[in-house]
C-alpha cells in the first residue's frame, strides 16, 4: 500500500476530491495547512506573504492504483492546461501496515 500526500491550492481542493470520489477513492483526509514552496511566499506591492494556505489530502491506495490516482490529482489540481506556480506537490510513501481502531483488525 501507498500513502498519497498532495498539498494543493485551497480552491482546487473540491475538484481534486470530486476527482478521487469520481474514481472510486473516497477515503480521504483534508487538513488546512499553511506553507510555501520555491518560490518563498509571494509578494503583493509592499506585502510579503511568507506562508500561504494550501489544503493538505491524504489518500492510502494499493501499489497498482498508484499512476491512476496521481493522474487523477494531478489533472484536478493543476490550474489552466500548462499549471503556474503554487499548484502544489504530490509525496508517495509506503504504508507497511493498517490497522482499524474499532475491530483491531489488521489491514493487508
Amino acid at each position: 500500500m501507498l500513502m498519497i500526500r498532495a498539498i494543493v491550492r485551497p480552491e482546487k481542493s473540491d475538484d481534486v476530491l470530486a476527482a478521487l470520489m469520481d474514481a472510486g477513492f473516497p477515503a480521504v483526509t483534508k487538513i488546512a495547512v499553511f506553507g510555501r514552496g520555491k518560490q518563498r511566499g509571494l509578494k503583493v506591492g509592499e506585502i510579503h506573504y511568507d506562508e500561504l494556505p494550501k489544503e493538505l489530502l491524504i489518500v492510502v491506495i494499493q501499489d497498482k492504483d498508484r499512476e491512476f490516482v496521481i493522474k487523477t490529482i494531478m489533472d484536478s489540481a493543476r490550474t489552466g492546461e500548462k499549471g503556474s506556480y503554487g499548484d502544489g506537490k504530490i509525496f508517495i510513501t509506503p504504508v507497511t501496515e493498517v490497522y482499524t481502531i474499532s475491530s483491531g483488525v489488521k489491514e493487508t
